[in-house]
């Protein structure tokens, strides 16, 4: 089952939002409230969104907001050179794996 990991924000204590977790048979995991490091990835992914796209556009209406971000993560997942992939973007990652031209990550749970 998938889970989704996120803070106490009211966007995530709501009945609407759990009646959805419940429905696409999704484990909403809630970290415990003041401390923001149990979320590290997706805190950093935040500032990183607001830095490189948020703060530089001016959304006109939904629909204008909904294709810029849209475009900005298709970019963020495919094109954008992570640091934390060897200076490459995860396309350039995932073939350089699959060449062994270098190591796959080990994810410890």
């Amino acid at each position: 089952m998938p889970v989704i990991r996120t803070d106490n924000g009211p966007q995530f204590i709501s009945h609407a939002f759990e009646e959805a977790c419940l429905n696409l048979k999704v484990e909403h995991e809630r970290i415990p409230p003041k401390t923001p490091n149990k979320n590290a990835h997706i805190e950093s992914f935040h500032a990183i969104l607001e830095q490189d796209c948020l703060a530089r556009h001016e959304f006109e209406n939904y629909p204008d907001a909904y294709h810029i971000v849209s475009d900005y993560l298709l970019f963020y997942n495919q094109r954008r050179i992570h640091g934390s992939l060897y200076e490459l973007s995860p396309i350039e990652f995932f073939q350089a794996v699959r060449q062994q031209t270098v190591k796959p990550f080990v994810i410890k749970v």
